[in-house]
């Protein structure tokens, strides 16, 4: 006899745990943002989680390479930027749209990895449902809000990259404990001013903050440096398409956003192409 072998979650089990995680974190940050506005709330999230992380990993360090901390540095870079950017999108459009554009970062890391028709397929059918929960008549989509959005887009691809090649070289998540502390470093100084004025105004906002850490940064972040661990940046890329449907339920459960038919039909067509990514990968 065999000894059994010990369960493992699949890979694209966390990091749809992760997406999850995050669109409902940040449709949580977004009711905030009158109160302390996007550059505080950003702030007080990587701050705190820094904090949490550095706490209970303690993370070993002292024997990395200088190109094992470029790597760290890139992701902590990337992770800064991607959630500043897409805190100011969400300021100026609705978290649906602003998470759809977006997308285009981890789409564009799965388009350049394509190497089979069936990969090409999910993509494409990825994209146009991407396009279709983006097709807005109302106006709601400012030109500023647009333009954030893409740059959390490009950060969003570095930090896949950065995160896939970091997490082969390191211990556990020594590595993305590391990149939060570096995003914390880049964001803090500038968000700490309206920080501070929310806290003093309502205290409760450290307590809210430090759970919206956790949901967002601690939980999600680990969830997807494991999956990445195990998973191709390519396959990471397509089931991320999974954000703007989650980002849509997020908006209707927190926001109180509606969903049409549009948006309904554009979530099954992500979900379908995150689905077959999945069922058609060689290596997941």
């Amino acid at each position: 006899m065999t000894a059994a072998q010990p369960f493992r979650i699949p890979s694209s089990l966390l990091a749809v745990a992760a997406i999850f995680s995050v669109q409902f974190g940040n449709a949580l940050v977004g009711s905030l943002f009158a109160q302390v506005g996007p550059l505080g709330a950003a702030a007080l999230r990587l701050g705190l989680a820094a904090l949490i992380l550095i706490a209970i990993v303690r993370p070993k360090v002292r024997t990395w390479t200088g190109r094992t901390w470029l790597g760290v540095a890139l992701l902590g870079i990337g992770m800064a930027g991607m959630n500043v950017c897409i805190y100011f999108a969400i300021a100026e459009i609705p978290l649906g749209l602003a998470v759809t554009i977006e997308l285009m970062g981890p789409l564009a890391v799965a388009a350049a990895s394509i190497r089979r028709s069936v990969d090409a397929a999910w993509v494409v059918l990825a994209v146009v449902g991407i396009l279709l929960l983006g097709f807005d008549t109302s106006g709601a989509v400012t030109l500023r809000g647009a333009l954030f959005a893409a740059m959390a887009a490009a950060f969003w691809a570095l930090y896949i990259i950065a995160s896939a090649r970091t997490s082969a070289k390191v211990r556990g998540i020594d590595g993305l404990v590391a990149a939060v502390v570096v995003a914390a470093l880049v964001v803090v100084p500038f968000g700490t001013a309206d920080a501070v004025a929310a806290v003093r105004h309502d205290p409760s906002l450290l307590g809210a903050f430090a759970i919206l850490a956790l949901m967002t940064s601690v939980i999600a972040y680990g969830l997807e440096f494991l999956a990445l661990k195990r998973m191709s940046a390519r396959v990471f890329g397509v089931l991320s398409s999974l954000g703007p449907a989650v980002a849509a339920l997020a908006g209707f459960a927190v926001l109180h956003q509606q969903l049409d038919a549009r948006q309904l039909l554009a979530i099954l067509l992500v979900v379908a192409a995150s689905a077959g990514v999945v069922a058609t990968s060689r290596a997941v």
